[in-house]
């Protein structure tokens, strides 16, 4: 059984320009883009370019809302954490005006 031969540099290099003109002639015969066709896909692309930036531009405008959105929890955080706390006798004026708002409203 023979075994593998290693190709040398030359049958490399060699089998590399036969592919290289082998792709050139297929190039070649393709044929030439239409102005027509040249300019649907320009459109095509723009309109794509368009609706990224569209897109991004909705994506920082989320982000700028989302910080902004936490930026006021911060500050309404530390603002209730500013006023006094609530004393018993504020907590049973405010459970006897419920109470009284309720015996008001079944009469």
């Amino acid at each position: 059984m023979a075994g593998y031969k290693e190709p040398t540099f030359q049958e490399r290099t060699a089998l590399a320009e036969k592919a290289r003109a082998k792709a050139l002639t297929i190039l070649a015969a393709k044929p030439p883009m239409d102005d027509a066709e040249r300019a649907r896909r320009k459109a095509a692309q723009d309109a794509r370019e368009a609706a990224a930036a569209e897109k991004s531009a909705a994506r920082k405008a989320a982000l700028e809302q989302a910080k902004a959105d936490k930026q006021a929890a911060t500050e309404a955080a530390a603002e209730a954490a500013a006023q006094p706390e609530r004393t018993e006798a504020d907590l049973k004026a405010e459970r006897d005006a419920k109470y009284a708002a309720r015996k008001a409203r079944k009469k």
